[in-house]
């Protein structure tokens, strides 16, 4: 059992709150699954879990968390930035657990997870290979130490659609408890049996909790009910609460008017009055009370704000991309052979395919040649955010490409909508969450008028708050969208091709995509 007392989380930078007296237990086979908006918290928490010192650079707490005789295992969100220079037995070899294992062992995991086990004892450096395939690699270290008790920081990040099959069975039947934080709605609805939701109101500065202890689907539904009915209770009460005081400015005048005009010989009229002016204070007094007792309007987290503005269609008949590569190769491998692809005007492309078999690589030499080019405007979001961003600047430093004070003003009003608080504007890229360095390239992408959008994992950071704007964000996108994904609501909801990168190319799957609808790539 893991428990935690009374856990208070500070901003070291700002003693901005982000956690305030948390407490929960978690045993037996618990899926407790952390939900909140990007910036809220939930990496921190789940950093202080493991091993607090990872968060000491940008957080200060107090409590207490007891995880004695627990055998712990933590899965990052990102690799470790001097892990990405090791070749990947020097990486798996850091492992204890991983060199004690008996090779079946190591084979059934590697085969569970859909991972070349040759892979393990590659020389070749962790940053060449795929997403998924350093995600998978880091879940095989993880399980080869027979943990008690699993830390996931976005273990759905970057798997392939049959990993994620994997892993939602393995999240709901590994008896373990296990402490996870997703934004895929998808896996939340099919594993979570627990829900702590951490919020960040009143502008970001009043931290608040929920713990619910049933299913995500369930803690949602309930949520929406209570808060629809919070919602018209309050509508119905300000009305009322408006018709009384219409009524007590009436009568609150007609006294008025008598004061002024009642005579002093008139001292029966006198008495009168005086009996009406305390049954008014009186009056007020009540509607006073009921005013403090009235029922709020629910004291949420609202989704971003988030549209293109300005001139981002591309004519219909101009071509976007049109290319024919022989092969696709990296690091000496060949991973696909004979990749055409053609776009122009609105088209909207999915790509699709099993980790490592190119889909980032792909891109990321599309990107060079399109950015390149001066006939369209075209923007490139990659899957490691620093490859294009400087982590050590400002948010508004980084959207603060043209100068002046009036631009600045506008990108003050921009990243308020999109939920980053005045300080954390200011504080460096790297401080921010996954999901907030997302919406930084969104902004940026907005803020230049792009035509074209290469997009590699675009949703895979975000909230299930700010998922559903952004998805819709780029379903109604005026220009042309190539992006890889493993998105299945995202697929769902696609209105262009989706295609499969395999070692022969691209093929056609929409159709097949289309089909499956709840249970995509099973």
């Amino acid at each position: 059992m893991l428990s935690v007392r009374h856990l208070s989380i500070q901003h070291r930078q700002d003693l901005r709150p982000l956690v305030d007296d948390l407490s929960f237990t978690v045993s037996g086979q618990d899926r407790l699954a952390i939900i909140g908006e990007e910036g809220n918290g939930k990496s921190t928490v789940l950093k202080i879990l493991y091993q607090p010192t990872l968060a000491d650079d940008y957080a200060l707490f107090s409590g207490q968390v007891d995880r004695s005789g627990e055998r712990l295992a933590y899965l990052p969100q990102e690799l470790p930035e001097a892990c990405r220079e090791l070749p990947v037995y020097a990486f798996c070899a850091q492992c204890e657990a991983f060199l004690e294992a008996p090779p079946r062992e190591v084979h059934t995991l590697c085969a569970q997870l859909r991972l070349p086990v040759e892979l393990c004892y590659a020389e070749c450096p962790m940053k060449s290979l795929s997403g998924g395939e350093k995600i998978k690699l880091q879940l095989l270290l993880l399980l080869c130490a027979h943990p008690t008790l699993l830390l996931l920081d976005e273990p759905s990040n970057d798997l392939d659609l049959s990993a994620l099959d994997f892993l939602e069975r393995f999240i709901c039947t590994c008896g373990l408890p296990v402490i996870y934080i997703s934004h895929d709605e998808t896996l939340l609805s099919r594993t979570a049996t627990r829900v702590l939701h951490l919020e960040l109101t009143h502008h970001k500065k009043e931290p608040r909790w929920t713990l619910a202890n049933v299913p995500y689907d369930e803690y949602m539904s309930r949520r929406a009910q209570q808060l629809s009915l919070q919602e018209s209770r309050a509508q119905i009460e300000k009305r009322q609460e408006r018709i009384r005081q219409e009524k007590f400015e009436r009568i609150l005048n007609a006294v008025d008017h008598a004061q002024a005009t009642i005579s002093r010989g008139d001292p029966h009229g006198a008495r009168l009055l005086k009996k009406k002016m305390q049954a008014v204070k009186s009056l007020e007094r009540r509607y006073e009370r009921e005013r403090e007792n009235q029922t709020q309007r629910p004291n949420i987290e609202y989704a971003i704000d988030a549209s293109f503005v300005g001139s981002h269609a591309l004519p219909a008949g101009k071509v976007a991309l049109d290319i024919s590569l022989p092969a696709l190769c990296v690091e000496g491998r060949t991973l696909s052979r004979d990749i055409s692809l053609r776009m122009q005007g609105t088209d909207k492309v999915l790509l699709i395919g099993d980790n490592g078999c190119g889909k980032t690589t792909l891109l990321r030499r599309l990107a060079q040649n399109l950015l390149a080019r001066d006939d369209i405007r075209a923007a490139y979001m990659p899957q490691r955010y620093e490859e294009t961003m400087d982590e050590d600047q400002s948010a508004i430093a980084y959207l603060h490409t043209r100068g002046g004070k009036e631009q600045l003003t506008r990108l003050r009003t921009y990243l308020g909508a999109f939920k980053f608080s005045t300080e954390e504007m200011e504080h460096p890229i790297r401080s921010l969450s996954g999901g907030q360095k997302a919406k930084l390239f969104f902004l940026r992408m907005i803020l230049e008028d792009a035509n074209v959008l290469l997009l590699d994992e675009p949703t895979r950071n975000l909230s299930p708050l700010s998922a559903p704007v952004i998805r819709a964000l780029l379903l109604d996108f005026p220009g042309a969208i190539l992006a890889v994904t493993h998105d299945r609501l995202l697929m769902q909801q696609w209105p262009g091709r989706v295609l499969r990168l395999t070692e022969n190319g691209l093929s056609d799957v929409t159709a097949a995509v289309k089909s499956q609808s709840g249970a995509v790539g099973a």
